[in-house]
């Protein structure tokens, strides 16, 4: 009989292997997909790419033990060879070939060059051919960033005492309302897909006081626009016992300023590549929605149009105002009005019209919704009177006000468009693995 143990020591070396041990000189082994061939006369190089980047092997004829004609861009294959320091190498080291084994072979030639530095394509051939355009190192990169922003949301969140749960996303009805949902047949009864994890997330404040979920919701939307996904990552928390919608944006400051210091010291190669510098988060000013609105109003000469929302150009001026008078790329835009708010939001006890809640803009863009929620049984059924609701609607939902619920709030940050202001990119298609929009649904 056999047993498995555990993972078993591989003779195989990875660049990290490598970049920290003493192998200069000795003969190792190193897995990888060639990326690049380029033909120099009597040496070659072949470029193997791997998770961790890209590394320089020296093809010298007869030395190397193989033909090199028998190789093409794409194949997988483990190559032996010594490793010689190079610092004109990408690794700082070069590996002079001994011999190949070619794993797999492409049964076609590559549609697209991925070895170049960047794609020079169209965002629609990139997207048609995601799983090869993915492997171009510059797109590879921005998922890495992602990978960051989502292990430091989540570091951060345990370091704070929350609790990581995980939410249905068939449910009964969507969170936020309206006719943006996905409807299904669910075994003859109707559901949809979840818009948010907003009536969940909340009931397990009753549970863990502090709760987060990074997950997909789903929005129905006819838009076509360069900030618009039907299918995006969510980064969601909620927060119990807080003192009021103030705590719940200190908390995604602090969260933000671990997120880029933890991207400045993991991910700077990926940074460095794609030349993007971080924004300073060590403070983010903070302004009332009707202030907002006068400022950018006054300031560019602008009319103000929709008093309840808005619009994205008022957005971008919003960034564009506080990045000149303060130099920060954020701003927590507060007090949103309470019509467009949805039924959970509390109303400002000073007036209101308007709301305990915000909206985080990076840039111009809106990243972050985010607020108090009424936690008292009476008002929460007052307020969905009041807008017509039928509290016998989402009585699972008012089960937890029936039975108590401390003050609370919480946000959601939408993971694409974060990422997409990060690095200066213009359609929030280039910051989505695979893109679901009104139009696409493969690869």
């Amino acid at each position: 009989m056999d047993f498995v143990s555990g993972v078993k020591e591989k003779a195989v070396l990875g660049i990290r292997d490598i970049r920290s041990g003493d192998y200069d000189g000795k003969t190792v082994h190193m897995n990888g997909a060639v990326h690049t061939i380029r033909q120099m006369g009597e040496i070659s190089f072949i470029v193997l790419r791997k998770a961790e980047g890209l590394v320089q092997c020296v093809y010298e004829g007869r030395k190397s033990g193989f033909d090199i004609r028998e190789l093409k861009e794409e194949s997988t294959v483990e190559v032996t060879g010594t490793v010689r320091g190079e610092e004109r190498a990408p690794q700082g080291f070069e590996i002079r070939l001994q011999g190949i084994r070619v794993l797999s072979k492409p049964a076609q030639p590559m549609p697209i060059a991925i070895s170049k530095w960047k794609l020079n394509t169209s965002l629609e051939t990139k997207l048609a051919l995601r799983p090869i355009s993915l492997r171009n190192i510059r797109e590879r990169a921005k998922f890495k960033i992602q990978e960051g922003i989502v292990r430091g949301f989540r570091d951060y969140l345990f370091s704070q005492g929350f609790t990581e749960i995980h939410t249905p996303k068939i449910v009964a009805r969507g969170a936020e309302g309206g006719s943006n949902v996905f409807r299904l047949d669910y075994f003859n009864k109707k559901a949809e897909l979840g818009q948010s994890p907003q009536f969940y997330k909340q009931t397990m404040v009753g549970v863990y006081d502090r709760v987060f979920e990074a997950a997909p919701v789903f929005r129905a939307e006819k838009h076509n626009t360069t900030r618009h996904l039907n299918e995006y990552t969510s980064l969601d928390f909620e927060m119990g016992y807080i003192d009021g919608f103030e705590d719940v944006m200190e908390m995604e400051t602090g969260m933000l300023q671990y997120v880029m210091a933890l991207l400045e010291q993991d991910y700077k190669k990926e940074l460095d590549l794609l030349k993007v510098t971080l924004p300073d988060v060590s403070r983010i000013p903070a302004v009332r929605f009707d202030e907002a609105k006068r400022l950018v109003s006054e300031a560019y000469n602008r009319k103000i149009r929709n008093p309840y929302d808005l619009e994205p150009e008022e957005e971008l001026l919003i960034g564009r105002y506080f990045k000149e008078k303060s130099g920060s790329d954020f701003v927590f835009v507060t007090h949103y009005p309470s019509k467009k708010r949805p039924f959970y939001a509390m109303d400002d006890p000073q007036d209101p019209k308007f709301t305990l809640s915000f909206d985080l803009l990076l840039r111009g863009l809106e990243v972050t919704t985010g607020g108090q929620r009424i936690h008292d049984y009476d008002r929460i059924i007052e307020k969905m009177t009041r807008r017509g609701m039928d509290p016998q609607d989402i009585q699972s939902y008012l089960m937890i006000f029936k039975y108590g619920m401390p003050p609370h709030g919480g946000l959601g940050i939408g993971l694409e468009r974060l990422t997409m202001r990060l690095l200066d990119e213009q359609n929030v298609r280039e910051t989505c693995m695979f893109p679901r929009d009104v139009t696409r649904l493969e690869p």
